[in-house]
């Protein structure tokens, strides 16, 4: 009997040996993934990120759950992710902010731009000029006379520092010469509620949260920040057309995974994403909103990375020359 039982334990310890390693080389995903937006429900990175999150799930066969981490300008959700552990179960899907977190946030309690390995962009959306709906102004060029001339009465909304209405508003001021009064929301819904309201009077945001409100006539439009019109809103001309040219923004979103994940995790969610770029649901219900996923080309980590590091250079002097920062 003991020589049995040693025989026995013998085959266990086999056992789990030869188990260990097909355990470690389990393929990925074998959990539900947490996407991370680091803005409010409702808004228009939200919007972006459910999009696409049940497709890359579907691909991977593991749930794409997202989850808004709001404020500081999205620098925590940021945070969350720089600090997860770099095993593919946290990701962050984040906009522009990522370029200009940077310059605008001198102290951030991790590194905004070597805390993360970029996965891929996703989509560019334009900029909107709106205001309320009984604003006194009927084109771009009435909308700055009015601007320049009651600016002291005027009050422009933002969904808080670092968010891209509040990028939008910072270049819009400084292309007119006319500061007004800001009121920043904790994110874009709020903001959007009381401009339908009328309680605040202007604000510059993306059309994936304008267009259903411009076309529901509940806000008054003025012009698309890009050098061409969107198919979504065919009749609302470009800020160059409307009188100002030079004024281009628009906000470009990309996923990203905590530094030092591995190579094979990063380029598993980035097949996840290239198949939900290709989704043709997801291609029609972006342009519903106004924009459209990016170029295979433009996806890659790669490509991400470059494209990242130009818009960093391109909004520090920018932000450095306005003088406002976060902190």
């Amino acid at each position: 009997m003991i020589g049995f039982g040693k025989r026995a334990l013998m085959g266990l310890a086999a056992a789990t040996m030869l188990s260990a390693p097909a355990l470690a080389q389990a393929p990925y995903p074998t959990r539900p993934i947490t996407m991370i937006i680091p803005f409010a429900a409702g808004g228009p990175t939200d919007t972006v990120g459910r999009l696409i999150a049940q497709t890359m799930g579907n691909e991977l066969g593991q749930p794409v759950v997202v989850e808004n981490v709001g404020g500081a300008g999205g620098t925590l959700g940021a945070q969350r992710v720089a600090q997860a552990r770099p095993d593919g179960y946290t990701i962050l899907l984040h906009h522009i902010g990522m370029a200009t977190i940077p310059t605008l946030y001198r102290r951030v309690p991790y590194d905004p731009i070597n805390g993360f390995e970029t996965i891929g962009l996703v989509t560019d959306v334009p900029m909107t000029l709106v205001a309320r709906r009984n604003f006194p102004a009927n084109n771009l060029q009435e909308l700055v006379q009015v601007i320049q001339r009651d600016r002291e009465k005027l009050n422009y909304a933002n969904a808080g520092i670092g968010a891209a209405s509040h990028l939008c508003g910072l270049l819009f001021m400084h292309a007119i010469n006319a500061p007004m009064t800001t009121v920043p929301y904790r994110g874009t819904g709020p903001a959007m509620n009381d401009l339908v309201a009328g309680t605040v009077d202007l604000m510059c945001d993306q059309t994936t949260s304008t267009t259903e409100q411009i076309r529901g006539n509940t806000i008054r439009a003025f012009a698309v920040t890009t050098p061409n019109r969107v198919a979504s809103l065919p009749e609302l001309p470009t800020a160059a057309e409307a009188g100002l040219p030079g004024f281009d923004v628009s906000v470009w979103h990309g996923l990203y995974a905590p530094r030092t994940t591995p190579r094979p995790i990063v380029d598993r969610l980035n097949r996840a994403l290239v198949f939900a770029l290709r989704d043709e649901t997801i291609a029609r219900r972006f342009g519903e909103l106004g924009t459209a996923p990016v170029a295979i080309e433009r996806a890659t980590p790669e490509a991400h990375r470059a494209f990242w590091q130009a818009d960093i250079a391109k909004w520090r002097p920018l932000i450095q020359a306005a003088g406002q920062f976060a902190d």
